[in-house]
C-alpha cells in the first residue's frame, strides 16, 4: 500500500526522525531543520546560524550520539553556502563539544553529546523573559498543538501509533534531563508526522526548540517522565479511538501544564532575587 501523499512529502523532506530504537550509528545524506527559522536551542545560543540548526536536530532526537554528518560539500550544497562557512560552524560545534572529526576511510564528523544548558543558563533565561511572553508562547503552542492531534486522530495510521507508543516508552527510560529533553520532543514529532503535515511539522519542530529545554531542566519546569506519562497515554488512546476531542483536552492540557510550571518557576527566581 502506498503511502498518503503528505506523508510522502514528510518523509522527502528529510525531517522524519529515524525510528529504529537506539540505533549505534546512522550516517545522514540530509540535516533536518535545514532551511528552518530554528538557529538554535534557546537559551543555547550559536555564532554560526548553521551550526545552531545542526545543534538544534541534535537536542530534538533528529541526529543522535554516534550519528555521521553529511559530508562539507553535501552540508555546503544543502545550505546553500560555500563550503568555508560549513567549516566554520562545524568549528563551532566542536569547540562546544558536540561534535568531533575523526580521519580515515571510515572518518567524518559525528554526534558525540546532545546539548542542554546548565540550570544557571536557564535561570537567566527565564529571568529575561516577561511572563506575558511565556503566556503568548502558550497560546501559540496549545493552538497548533491542538491542530496537530485533530488532523491526527483522522489520519494517523497504525504505524504511527505504535511509534508513538515507542516514544513514549523510551522517555519513561530516560535517566538525564537531555536524554527526556530529546525523547519528548521525538514523541512529540512523531505526533505531528501522524497529523501528515509538512507545514505543522517544521512549525512544531520550531516551538520545541524554544521550549523543550526550558521545561526539562532542573532550573526551569522540571517536569520528568511520570509528570508527562499520563497525558501522552490519553492522547495515544485518543488517536486509537479517533477522539479528536478528547485528544485536544489532553494535549490543552498537557501544554498548559507545562507553561504554568514555567511561569512559577520565573516566580520564584524574583522572589529570591527580591529578597537577597
Amino acid at each position: 500500500m502506498s503511502l498518503p501523499l503528505v506523508e510522502r512529502e514528510i518523509i522527502a523532506s528529510g525531517l522524519v526522525p529515524d525510528v529504529t530504537p537506539n540505533p549505534e550509528s546512522r550516517m545522514h545524506s540530509r540535516i533536518p531543520l535545514v532551511g528552518e527559522a530554528v538557529s538554535g536551542v534557546i537559551p543555547l545560543g550559536y555564532e554560526h546560524s548553521h551550526a545552531g540548526q545542526i545543534a538544534t536536530a541534535i537536542s530534538l532526537g533528529e541526529l543522535a550520539v554516534g550519528d555521521r554528518l553529511p559530508a562539507e560539500s553535501e552540508l555546503a550544497d544543502q545550505f546553500g553556502v560555500a563550503i568555508a562557512t560549513i567549516r566554520k560552524s562545524l568549528a563551532e560545534l566542536r569547540d562546544k563539544g558536540l561534535v568531533e572529526t575523526r580521519r580515515g576511510r571510515s572518518g567524518g564528523t559525528f554526534v558525540i553529546k546532545v546539548p542542554f544548558p546548565t540550570s544557571n543558563q536557564v535561570s537567566q533565561y527565564l529571568n529575561g523573559i516577561s511572563i506575558v511572553n511565556l503566556r503568548d508562547f502558550g497560546d501559540e503552542r496549545v493552538t497548533v498543538s491542538r491542530g496537530i492531534v485533530h488532523l491526527a486522530c483522522q489520519r494517523a495510521q497504525a504505524a504511527s501509533i505504535q511509534t508513538l507508543e515507542c516514544a513514549a516508552e523510551r522517555l519513561l527510560n530516560a535517566e538525564e534531563p537531555s536524554a527526556q529533553a530529546s525523547e519528548y520532543s521525538k514523541f512529540h514529532t512523531q505526533l505531528t508526522v501522524a497529523a501528515q503535515s509538512p507545514r505543522l511539522l517544521r512549525l512544531q519542530m520550531r516551538l520545541l526548540s524554544e521550549i523543550t529545554s526550558l521545561l526539562w531542566s532542573p532550573g526551569g519546569a522540571g517536569i520528568t517522565p511520570d509528570l508527562v506519562q499520563r497525558d501522552h497515554e490519553e492522547i495515544i488512546e485518543a488517536l486509537k479511538q479517533r477522539e479528536a476531542f478528547n485528544a485536544q483536552q489532553s494535549m490543552e492540557r498537557h501544554v498548559q501544564d507545562g507553561v504554568y510550571r514555567l511561569i512559577d518557576a520565573k516566580l520564584t527566581l524574583q522572589s529570591r532575587s527580591e529578597t537577597e
